[in-house]
């Protein structure tokens, strides 16, 4: 499981279908040293634990940077031939840029650039959250909308994209 010629690998997948632990393993198996961008916010003691446990999961060997709102600009810094970028996630992304009202769809078109850059290979972990019934909420629709607009854009720039259903992979795009 290697990325090879993939350069961007797309990895969906619902709440704990195994999407981190895929996506994980398949940055691991490409040599390099490996960067893990993290995109959430400690907004609460649930959020720390949760941070905290996927930081034991990585375990040595991961430089984390935090980029709860400029993904773009720490994937263009991090990516490289020597190197592999692993991103998660979109979705907290996405949360974070609707609650800091920016504009959704010029930070997708430059995060779709920035993919475009890249020179080394990069995962991308997401939620795929338009399975479910639709929102009783405005806001809500609102951040299913944004989350589905980034997930399309991300997988139409990957290479290779892959969904988990109970922590098993199914290849939607590329792959062998």
């Amino acid at each position: 499981m290697t990325l090879s010629s993939v350069q961007i690998l797309f990895v969906l997948g619902g709440a704990r279908s195994g999407k981190s632990r895929y996506a994980q393993a398949r940055a691991e198996a490409i040599s390099g040293r490996r960067i893990y961008i993290a995109t959430a916010q400690a907004f609460d003691v649930e959020m720390e634990e949760r941070i905290a446990k996927h930081q034991a999961e990585r375990g040595e060997g991961w430089e984390t940077l935090e980029a709860p709102l400029d993904l773009p600009e720490a994937i263009v810094a991090s990516a490289a031939p020597d190197r592999v970028v692993l991103v998660d996630c979109l979705t907290l992304w996405a949360s974070n840029l609707l609650l800091a009202d920016q504009d959704t769809e010029a930070q997708t078109e430059r995060l779709i650039q920035a993919l475009g850059r890249v020179t080394g290979p990069v995962v991308l972990v997401a939620n795929e959250v338009g399975l479910g019934i639709v929102p009783d909420n405005a806001l809500a629709r609102r951040f299913r909308d944004i989350a589905g607009r980034i997930n399309q854009a991300t997988a139409a720039a990957a290479n290779e994209c892959v969904v988990l259903f109970a922590g098993l992979p199914m290849v939607l795009k590329g792959g062998k």
